[in-house]
């Protein structure tokens, strides 16, 4: 195999241009995009010299972009990347609304030649696909780039697919992909279940479906998954907002981390009539209802929702009282702050299936006493095994709560049919480790008597030292 470089000398080596560009003025995001578009023109440029053909225009290859050089280099590059952009399939997708940010030929050269040292193609799919999956990650690492919004925590990612557990046999989406991680992670927990090569053929070529309204996203999700030699014919990323989404398909699996807040100003109107949705402008309650309507009968569901989407009244009670009616919401998981990039925000996963009403919710209680920082003390995979294991999936009749009359701060536990029917919400909450005064009244004024009197004997004695001196 072609000089293949241990994954972190690479990534080493892609975020050390990164930081030089930086100081050149070009954002951390800015340099992904544009090596994305790179590194897409030198693989395809590779994949030709092994005689497996290319499907982009003479002019527009590798090597018509690299004999040049000054003010034509850059010429040269946003030439291809306008033509790229008006392709079809899967190089219309990878360039969607491709457009130049490296604007100094130094600069543009410095990437081409990084570029330039490896045989990409050549590289194992899990290797490359690891390398660029460490920059997205890195990326979104960054507060300043604003990544951030478009990267889920890997290790909640992990836990999620685990439960859900999609089968090589079925289809999987993800209404608002990001950079792909769920599809990503569902593909790696499909691809071992079966070497049958029909299988796998479904698996790469049908079984995924990601949508973002980002065109920068749409081209890092992509290429994310072209990387992993998924959808190297046509991407099975697209670039759409779900929300207007009026097709028919539907899938069996769902896993998806939306954004919240309300519908940025200026999008257009959602037909809640026409899609029988509730009016809200909650962009987490309609995508919610989004994923409620393209979720086959018996389908499964992950999603990652705030709080609200479980407390508030209006229509998200409406839209949380029709999921309970017709979705068997069976599990949430409730998350603590600082594992997302914006601070401070209460999320939850809801667990559920398509065709029957909701009876027991089983709890899990990852937030109480947790605390996480993104730089300091990450959330890890390790940190979500008792839920995966209390979880059960495949044999959930299996299940057995943590929490009981000994051991009544149990993370784990089953609320009854009857004890959901009689809230007015779903955000349970039981875990108490503040521990009880139990002095009488006399006793907690005797203890703050003798605290004010060490305190004055500590004063008096200030005073003596310092001769009088009236503090």
């Amino acid at each position: 195999m072609a000089n293949q470089k241990t994954e972190s000398a690479l990534l080493k080596k892609v975020w050390d241009i990164a930081n030089v560009l930086s100081a050149a003025g070009v954002g951390f995001t800015d340099y992904i995009t544009q090596l994305t578009y790179i590194l897409f023109l030198k693989m395809d440029d590779e994949k030709e010299e092994f005689g497996l053909g290319s499907s982009i225009p003479e002019d527009c290859k590798w090597k018509a972009l690299i004999k040049e050089n000054g003010d034509d280099l850059v010429k040269k590059y946003e030439e291809i990347l306008k033509i790229l952009s008006d392709e079809k399939g899967l190089i219309g997708t990878i360039f969607t609304r491709a457009t130049n940010k490296i604007d100094r030929p130094v600069m543009l050269k410095k990437v081409l030649d990084m570029v330039s040292e490896e045989n990409w193609y050549l590289m194992d799919g899990d290797f490359k696909g690891a390398i660029y999956e460490g920059i997205l990650e890195k990326n979104g690492q960054d507060k300043k780039s604003g990544a951030g919004q478009y990267f889920t925590p890997r290790a909640l990612i992990s836990a999620i697919v685990d439960v859900v557990d999609p089968k090589i046999t079925e289809t999987v989406a993800d209404p608002c992909c990001g950079t792909g991680g769920f599809l990503l992670a569902a593909y790696d927990h499909m691809k071992k279940q079966s070497k049958d090569s029909e299988k796998q053929k479904f698996l790469k070529n049908d079984a995924l479906f990601g949508a973002d309204n980002t065109s920068l996203v749409v081209t890092l999700a992509s290429m994310n998954l072209y990387l992993h030699d998924i959808g190297t014919k046509k991407s099975p990323i697209v670039y759409q907002d779900s929300l207007l989404d009026t097709s028919d398909k539907l899938y069996d699996v769902i896993i998806t981390n939306p954004p919240f807040g309300t519908r940025p100003q200026g999008s257009v109107a959602i037909d809640f009539d026409g899609r029988g949705f509730i009016e809200t402008s909650d962009n987490q309650v309609n995508f919610l209802q989004h994923i409620m309507s393209i979720v086959k009968t018996g389908g499964r569901v992950g999603v990652v929702l705030p709080d609200s989407v479980l407390t508030d009244g209006g229509a998200t009670k409406k839209v949380r009282d029709k999921l309970m009616k017709n979705y068997n919401l069976h599990t949430i998981l409730r998350l603590p702050t600082g594992i997302f990039y914006a601070n401070g925000v209460k999320t939850n996963v809801l667990f559920f299936e398509k065709g029957k009403p909701t009876q027991d919710i089983w709890v899990y209680d990852y937030r109480t006493d947790v605390k996480h920082t993104m730089a300091t003390k990450p959330m890890t995979r390790a940190h979500l095994d008792e839920f995966v294991e209390c979880y059960c999936a495949g044999h959930m009749q299996d299940r057995k709560p943590t929490c009981s009359e000994e051991n009544p701060n149990g993370r784990w536990r089953r609320f009854s049919a009857e004890e959901v029917s009689q809230r007015e919400d779903l955000n349970f909450k039981w875990i108490d480790f503040t521990e009880e005064d139990e002095r009488s009244v006399d006793e907690i004024i005797g203890d703050m008597q003798a605290q004010a009197d060490v305190i004055n004997d500590a004063l008096a004695s200030l005073r003596e030292i310092l001769g009088g001196i009236s503090l």
